[in-house]
């Protein structure tokens, strides 16, 4: 063996490697399920599943602004009505959220009630029971995949210079060598092959049991046309009423501006707006396979504490948990988009 057959064999040994470490990661970032098929408990955990903790907040706030126990006083700015209560656990978190804003933007508020811990550990339930992937393995074995296939691209390009330099030393041996090309091409292409398919597969957030739960709670709610609904089933992609629309799109692209906020405030207790939820790093943020809560990007992340609380069960009128009607409210959906909560157009 000369120089580049050696060179050729680690080729061969690295890309191997590299390709097993990324399919045992993939695997295991992706949790599998056993027993029957998993269902969702609710439309928050599938508005989880749709949109991440942005669609959650997202349905939370369709729900307070569809009934009138949330208004909006100003270009962004939301005012709660007198002796407000709250219909589930993202209400609640949508509740505490506005006490700790000092200006009441929207967008302030729909970023810290994503980092409220009882919307963040919907995720870790979903992720316990395999119906999405945990935010670590979606991070690392992506950026995995991408870079051994780019590894192996500029590799597979490097062996033509590499097959030439070979040709000229061995022109007088009189033996017959394979092309260093030729030795090398096979394990390359493999590993870009390889690599590009473990990247978009670890990138999914929603595994293929979890897939089959969201396609299942939309098949349930098919009929059901009401803007908290098809927030929950879809965010915002799903939401037609254009009033609400002209509140939640801007709030949901601002998340950016709230996280960059919240940074500076991380330090004091007493000034935060986002009531003590700056302390809690954020895990899980919305991803774009699942249908979108449009720019609901995240911080920093880490883990949360504390009880996720009650489920959404209590959604059963057409806003959430609101219960009453959208066309008997004074204001929100209904004299300012002259919409009604229970369809959506």
């Amino acid at each position: 063996m000369n120089l580049f057959d050696f060179i050729a064999v680690a080729v061969w040994i690295g890309v191997i490697t590299s390709g097993v470490v990324l399919l045992r990661g993939v695997r295991r970032s992706r949790p599998s399920t056993l027993g029957p098929a998993p269902r969702l408990h609710d439309l928050s955990e599938a508005a989880f599943m749709a949109g991440g903790p942005g669609a959650v907040v997202d349905a939370a706030l369709v729900s307070l602004l569809c009934d009138g126990r949330m208004v909006v006083g100003g270009p962004g700015i939301v005012q709660l009505r007198p002796g407000v209560r709250a219909g589930d656990f993202a209400e609640r978190a949508v509740l505490r959220a506005h006490e700790g804003a000092p200006s009441g933007w929207l967008y302030q508020i729909r970023y810290a009630a994503m980092r409220d811990p009882a919307v963040q550990e919907t995720g870790d339930a979903l992720a316990d029971r395999g119906l999405i992937a945990t935010p670590g393995g979606r991070r690392r074995w992506p950026r995995h995949g991408l870079v051994q296939a780019l590894v192996c691209g500029m590799l597979l390009v490097l062996s033509l210079p590499l097959t030439f330099v070979a040709y000229v030393l061995e022109r007088g041996s009189g033996s017959f060598h394979v092309p260093f090309i030729a030795e090398v091409f096979p394990v390359l292409l493999g590993g870009i092959v390889m690599g590009a398919i473990g990247a978009a597969r670890a990138g999914r957030r929603i595994t293929p049991a979890g897939a089959a739960a969201l396609r299942d709670i939309r098949a349930h709610y098919r009929a059901d046309q009401s803007p908290y609904v098809q927030t929950s089933l879809f965010g915002l992609a799903g939401l037609r009423d254009p009033y609400l629309r002209e509140q939640l799109v801007p709030a949901a692209r601002g998340t950016r501006l709230a996280a960059a906020q919240s940074r500076p405030h991380s330090s004091t207790s007493d000034s935060s707006w986002a009531s003590g939820a700056e302390a809690i790093p954020v895990v899980w943020c919305a991803g774009a396979d699942g249908g979108g809560s449009g720019g609901s990007s995240c911080g920093s992340g880490s883990s949360c504490g504390s009880s996720p609380g009650s489920g959404c069960g209590s959604s059963g009128s057409s806003c959430g948990g609101g219960g009453s009607s959208c066309s008997s409210s004074s204001s929100s959906c209904g004299s300012s988009s002259s919409s009604s909560c229970g369809s959506s157009s």
